[in-house]
This record gives structure tokens, C-alpha cells and sequence, in this order.
């Protein structure tokens, strides 16, 4: 595991997202196989003040990640996602709690990814909990 000792880059980040989403994709439930195809990973340095209005949040700071599209939830064979999934991962928000915790950069990354989608698919919040633990 590389260890992070200067801000990563934007590709970096990304590196490590998709580190992430394999891991994640290797311990999701066999019903939920198939959820992650197509799912793209996208870094920005900040949530745009649109997005922060729209979740009602006080600080663009509390943001390290988003689901965009459509929720799995809502998904069906009669009525398919217009637009393909994204998960954003904010840099600078996720850049400032790993300096501000002692979570190692690639488990908070994973642990961003991990949350996001499992909101995705209606899991629990003891559930979420457990996955991000899980090494």
C-alpha cells in the first residue's frame, strides 16, 4: 500500500477509487452483482454551491462524495437510468479529514466509495458500517 506523505492528484485519487470499487464489487451480496457495472469514478476539487444548496448542507466541506443518477432503487427492465452512474469524490474535502483523522488515505477513499453506494441500494446504516470496517 502506497503511503501518501504530499496531497495526492486528482489521478491519483482515482487510482485509488478504483483500487475501491473492485474491493467493493469482490464483497457485495451475488443479487447485488451486477450493480456496479458502468458506474464511473470522477474526482473534483469541490462540491459546486448548487450541490451543497440542493443537500442543504452548511459548508461545501462537509461533501467528500455524491451518487449521480438514477438510485438502483428506482431502477427497472421497463423504466432503465438515462444517464450512467457516477460516483463523485471530492479531493480537497476528503484531503482535509485525512489530515484531520488518523484513517489511512486509500481506507478513507474506500470508505467514501463504499458509503455511496451503499446508499444506493438501501443498505443499512450498521450495515455500512461493517463493510467499511471490513479489510
Amino acid at each position: 500500500m502506497r503511503r501518501f506523505t504530499t496531497p495526492p492528484t486528482t489521478e491519483e485519487i482515482v487510482a485509488l477509487a478504483d483500487e475501491a470499487l473492485a474491493w467493493a464489487a469482490a464483497r457485495l451480496p451475488r443479487r447485488l452483482c451486477g450493480i456496479l457495472d458502468g458506474v464511473h469514478i470522477l474526482v473534483e476539487e469541490m462540491p459546486d454551491d448548487e450541490t451543497i444548496a440542493e443537500l442543504g448542507l452548511e459548508s461545501p466541506w462537509e461533501l467528500t462524495g455524491l451518487w449521480r443518477g438514477e438510485p438502483m432503487t428506482a431502477r427497472s427492465i421497463t423504466h432503465p437510468s438515462v444517464t450512467p452512474p457516477a460516483i463523485l469524490l471530492y479531493r480537497l474535502p476528503i484531503l482535509a479529514e485525512w489530515i484531520e483523522t488518523e484513517v489511512t488515505l486509500p481506507a478513507l477513499v474506500r470508505n467514501v466509495l463504499i458509503h455511496e453506494i451503499a446508499h444506493q441500494v438501501g443498505f443499512s446504516d450498521a450495515e455500512i458500517e461493517r463493510l467499511e470496517r471490513e479489510e
